[in-house]
């Protein structure tokens, strides 16, 4: 950011403008104008630290070709690969489980409500049925 920018995290006339005027309209963008004149310097290396962060974790996750999120790069430790390799291969099947499990589940459950629905509406029918044979004309 240069110096000559009219919008600077600094106290200069247009940003004190601008936080007022935040205000008058509408309180949160005040605060956040006031925010970025308090610490609006900060959030260049902000930005510079979260790219370079998300660009590691992107470049190890693309470079790995692995289909878990995230994985790590290879370390340079053949043995400390191989076993974080299959330690990660043994939580996917475990998780590839737990997930099986759980469509069981929903299903049971599913069938559960449908079947007590079912008996539900049938027991009204049947109730609705009697009323209806013993109707009581008031005429």
């Amino acid at each position: 950011m240069t110096s000559q920018a009219l919008i600077r995290p600094a106290w200069t006339p247009a940003t004190i403008a601008l936080m007022v005027l935040g205000f008058i309209v509408y309180w949160p963008l005040g605060l956040a104008v006031l925010a970025y004149i308090l610490w609006g310097d900060r959030l260049e290396a902000f930005r510079s630290d979260v790219s370079r962060s998300t660009d590691r974790v992107m470049c190890g996750f693309r470079r790995s070709k692995a289909n878990v999120p995230f994985a790590a790069s290879r370390t340079g430790n053949v043995a400390f690969d191989d076993w974080r390799d299959q330690e990660l291969a043994r939580l996917d099947a475990e998780r590839q489980r737990l997930d099986d499990a759980r469509n069981e589940f929903e299903t049971y459950a599913r069938e559960l409500r449908r079947a007590k629905d079912k008996e539900e509406f049938d027991r009204f029918m049947r109730d609705r049925n009697k009323n209806d044979g013993n109707v009581v004309d008031v005429s």
